[in-house]
């Protein structure tokens, strides 16, 4: 009974998980996304990094965990840094405070993990933590703690299963992008489906507040 009640949740939760705007994520599609990185990306830099913005990415062969996700999601007109910069400027104090900063940084926030799962939650996609493997769909997005609390990572889960029928994961946990058998090998912290449609404005409200802001420096 209580599994029964646990999946109507997460199936309310993940139907309401939906921006509202023209663009659908496919999970299938985001899969496929993550898995062209599979030997492009080949290492791992957490180095803070200047990248331009909207759109901006470090070098394709290297990058964080959350930059699997990040990447991904842009195949589908998606853009991460601006969304969560767009909801940061607007919410801030409902963001992690753990790195000293008084503003967004459209640089790095939108790759802290940290950040990311604040965002997704606050858009409505978070799922009831499971040990059933039945409860991770293609395309799911799932957080872990690696080392008590110090090292978050994410990663997309697969539509491959391991011999158990465990789904595989999508990640970059410090070697490039690989898909493993990883689910149920850390403490999950976070579980969120990406589904229906979701918001996406071109960066209209982005180039119209740089604009206005140009305006006001003259």
């Amino acid at each position: 009974m209580k599994k029964m009640v646990w999946g109507v949740i997460g199936f309310a939760l993940g139907v309401a998980c939906g921006w509202a705007g023209p663009l659908a994520v496919d999970p299938g599609t985001l899969v496929a996304s993550a898995r062209k990185q599979i030997g492009v990306t080949i290492g791992y830099d957490p180095e803070y990094r200047v990248i331009p913005y909207p759109g901006g990415d470090v070098p394709p062969e290297s990058g964080v965990c959350t930059d699997v996700l990040i990447r991904a999601l842009r195949e589908q007109g998606l853009d991460l840094q601006r969304l969560v910069h767009d909801d940061m400027r607007a919410n801030f104090a409902r963001y992690p405070r753990a790195w000293g900063l008084s503003r967004p940084d459209t640089n790095i926030d939108h790759r802290r993990v940290p950040n990311l799962m604040t965002y997704l939650t606050r858009q409505g996609c978070g799922v009831p933590l499971s040990r059933d493997p039945h409860d991770y769909r293609t395309g799911d997005v799932v957080t872990w703690d690696l080392a008590r609390g110090n090292l978050p990572h994410i990663g997309i889960i697969s539509d491959h299963r391991n011999p158990d029928g465990i789904p595989m994961v999508i990640h970059n946990i410090g070697r490039g992008t690989r898909e493993e058998d990883i689910l149920f090998r850390f403490r999950i912290t976070g579980h969120y489906r990406i589904t229906g449609t979701v918001k996406n404005d071109g960066g209209s409200q982005s180039r119209k507040r740089q604009a206005a802001e140009t305006s006001r420096k003259r």
